[in-house]
């Protein structure tokens, strides 16, 4: 096998990349806005039919071979699932014969512990939005060179990101170009917000891993190799007993994030919608909830200012918080497969940085609901709101009076709900997504006689 590419060349080739994708991006706009609305009736259509996971194909024969596989996730969510995904390696490369896998890359605390060789931990770097980015931006350049470097030296079988498409797209790339597979699980929700980066997308990786039932027709069309294999959250939910809001539950779980900048944006603006309607919620008992006990001192200096009365902190056990309430008040994000696995009504909250972001949101989005729960049940389970700066506060309002007292709204929600459940289908996605991987695995090199 020939010498793997520069390191530093290949991170100098991604950044001009990068700088041509900006230069290019009006012309790419202007180009999606002429045929904008065949993209969005192509996927209503995909919504309209969406499909089970595929059968994933069967373990190659692996015997006494010790796959090399470089695993890697730069955010905390998809730490989750990238932590899954290495325990379902270590099962699938038994079953196929082959000895314990060597399982190294970029991840954080959890991957750690689950004996994965780290030679970066953006997990504990990682911030939303452009200004985080660029704010550490020879950060990330030099995460960057240490991969491509990892590819030529190490020589992986194959490379397994894991969501995370602005950091993972271009490793994969450069994982080529040092001949290593690409099989990215979690595949990027271009379908949403930029459907012109599905060709480049093709061109980077080997295959892709759908999470959500309409995506792999939709990447198809775009010429993707890709394959649905379910949530990977079901398979983290696979212990947790499903329940239903009782008749009796008068909670109202207000969930407002999982980062301190995220809870700082929309917590105090949630409170004082609340505040606004109190008296509508008949006795609701309102509870702040996070899984992180860690943030105790921000959340409640929030609800201190906030001055809106009988509202509590519950810290720890998220599930059994949600298994207890009668509706909820959420921010946007995966969070809402954990309320749609208790069937909560909920409102949805999505508050976007500027009247930029709003304006081009207007313009761009080719999907009907921004949450993933609408779009399972192709219908408006959940009322959702996305806004830039004060937003609709009476309607927000008003849409969480109904959510929490309207029976009949209720029950046509509950309705939608179970409808997006049977969707979404039920655990399995990381083992189906391990076989995938297994059947990527480069070919051993031949030996060579002495």
């Amino acid at each position: 096998m020939g010498a793997s590419p520069s390191p530093n060349r290949l991170v100098l080739r991604e950044s001009a990349r990068a700088l041509a994708q900006g230069l290019l991006l009006p012309l790419r706009a202007t180009a999606y806005l002429a045929r904008a609305e065949r993209l969005r009736a192509e996927l209503r259509a995909d919504l309209a039919a969406p499909c089970g996971p595929a059968e994933p194909p069967p373990l190659p024969d692996l015997s006494g071979r010790r796959p090399v596989i470089f695993l890697s996730t730069a955010e905390a969510s998809g730490e989750i699932h990238a932590r899954n995904l290495a325990r379902a390696l270590r099962e699938a490369c038994a079953a196929a014969g082959a000895q314990p896998p060597r399982l190294l890359g970029l991840g954080g605390a959890r991957l750690a512990a689950e004996g994965v060789e780290l030679i970066g931990r953006p997990v504990e770097r990682a911030q939303m939005g452009l200004s985080g980015i660029s704010a550490n931006l020879g950060y990330w350049l030099g995460l960057v060179r240490d991969c491509a470097r990892a590819f030529g030296s190490e020589q992986p079988d194959v490379f397994v990101p894991v969501d995370s498409p602005a950091l993972h797209v271009p490793l994969a790339r450069i994982a080529h170009s040092c001949g290593v597979p690409v099989v990215h699980f979690v595949a990027p929700q271009y379908w949403g917000w930029a459907p012109w980066r599905a060709r480049g997308y093709a061109r980077a990786v080997d295959r892709a891993l759908t999470i959500l039932p309409f995506e792999a027709a939709w990447f198809a069309r775009a010429g993707v190799h890709a394959a649905h294999v379910g949530h990977p959250l079901q398979d983290a939910l696979a212990g947790v007993p499903a329940t239903q809001p009782g008749e009796d539950a008068n909670t109202l779980v207000v969930l407002a994030g999982s980062r301190t900048r995220v809870v700082e944006q929309n917590l105090p603006w949630m409170l004082e919608v609340l505040g606004s309607v109190r008296a509508q919620l008949r006795g609701a008992q309102i509870l702040v909830a996070h899984e992180d006990a860690a943030l105790e001192p921000l959340l409640a200096g929030i609800v201190a200012r906030s001055g809106v009365p009988d509202v509590r902190l519950a810290l720890g056990d998220l599930h059994g918080t949600l298994a207890r309430a009668r509706a909820a008040f959420s921010v946007s994000g995966t969070i809402l497969i954990d309320l749609l696995h208790h069937r909560l009504p909920t409102v949805v909250l999505y508050r976007l940085g500027s009247a930029r972001e709003e304006w081009l949101g207007r313009r761009f989005l080719t999907v009907p609901w921004f949450s993933s729960v609408n779009l399972l049940a192709d219908a408006q389970a959940y009322p959702e709101f996305s806004f830039h700066g004060e937003g609709p506060r009476v309607e927000v309002g008003a849409a969480l009076v109904r959510c929490y007292n309207d029976a009949p709204w209720r029950a046509l929600c509950g309705q939608r709900l179970e409808l997006a459940a049977a969707r979404l289908g039920g655990p399995g996605a990381c083992a189906r997504a391990a076989r995938h991987v297994l059947a990527q695995l480069r070919p051993p090199s031949p030996l060579v006689p002495s």
